[in-house]
């Protein structure tokens, strides 16, 4: 699906033709032959809208025919079934910009960042097309920091879960929430590295204003990273106490059940010597059974003093 908007007296307004549109944003489902005919009506070369269909393009920049392309990594949520996988995904956005200062973005998924841009298209300068782009990445980012809080938020509640769970469960979903910061650490470096590129090889061609706006870009992907790896360090630590506690507390009742086991043996040894069909001391009379009884009390509660003592229980 193609959509085309043009900014009009500070309004957004969808255009039929992306001829005369300042922005273009291409999101699947992609119909027959339609990329094709964008790249005709555009002169953008056919690869440079087609790379982002491969969900493992890596963030970069060229020029070609002098059309110039950036490829960033952005989150998305992950709607596999496979309870196995990570909760959140990165996936690469194509922005072009074409010899007629239009920007283009192509999206293999929909995402929120490219929502976001919309929401503020009116707002912003189309006939500016690097302050587009710009806007574009501070969304991403923006986008980033967002999912980290909440994977952090996520993490929070399991670690209270944790606390008195002897299952595996929350183990396995603290490990889906380390799978997607795993994704998250390696988009955001990879962008980090494009942006100073870019800020280092000016590749927009930008001016001062725009010079200082990708520099403080930089300094927000180099944040977003750092929160990547801090909660990244965390969680591995949260996965290694916990695992700790709960192979813990299996060995306190594995513990308990075995002092449970010997009390209860006790008097079955003591019963069964009595039981036995030979002269005992004391068999004969009423103490046969009375003096069985107090001697299984009397042992069991000096195992259990001294289990007590212990703090076996």
């Amino acid at each position: 699906m193609i959509q085309s908007f043009k900014n009009i007296n500070r309004q957004t307004l969808e255009v039929q033709q992306p001829e005369g549109a300042n922005w273009i944003n291409v999101t699947p489902p992609f119909q027959e032959n339609e990329i094709d005919n964008l790249s005709r009506t555009l002169n953008i070369p056919r690869d440079l809208l087609t790379d982002t269909l491969d969900i493992e393009e890596r963030a970069r920049y060229e020029i070609e025919d002098g059309v110039k392309l950036i490829i960033v990594k952005t989150p998305v949520e992950n709607k596999s079934l496979n309870e196995s996988d990570a909760d959140y995904v990165t996936i690469p956005i194509s922005i072009i910009i074409t010899e007629r200062n239009q920007v283009v973005t192509v999206n293999s998924f929909e995402n929120v960042a490219i929502r976001r841009f919309l929401n503020t298209f009116a707002k912003r300068h189309p006939e500016r097309p690097n302050m587009m782009v710009l806007k574009v990445l501070e969304k991403v980012v923006m986008d980033f920091m967002e999912v980290l809080k909440e994977i952090n938020h996520r993490r929070n509640i399991l670690e209270q879960k944790l606390y008195d769970a002897n299952r595996n469960e929350e183990l396995l979903y603290l490990m889906r929430v380390q799978k997607s910061l795993v994704y998250f650490v390696t988009a955001l470096r990879s962008n980090e590295l494009l942006l100073m590129k870019m800020e280092r090889t000016n590749f927009l061609n930008a001016d001062e204003e725009e010079r200082e706006f990708l520099s403080d870009l930089v300094v927000e992907y180099s944040q977003a990273l750092e929160m990547a790896n801090t909660y990244t360090n965390i969680l591995i630590s949260t996965m290694d106490a916990f695992a700790s506690i709960i192979n813990n507390n299996m060995n306190l009742v594995m513990k308990r059940l075995t002092s449970i086991t010997i009390l209860i043996s006790l008097p079955t040894l003591i019963a069964s010597f009595f039981g036995m069909n030979v002269d005992i001391p004391y068999s004969e009379g009423h103490y046969s059974f009375y003096l069985p009884v107090f001697l299984s009390v009397l042992v069991s509660a000096i195992v259990s003093f001294y289990f007590s003592k212990k703090r076996w229980f």
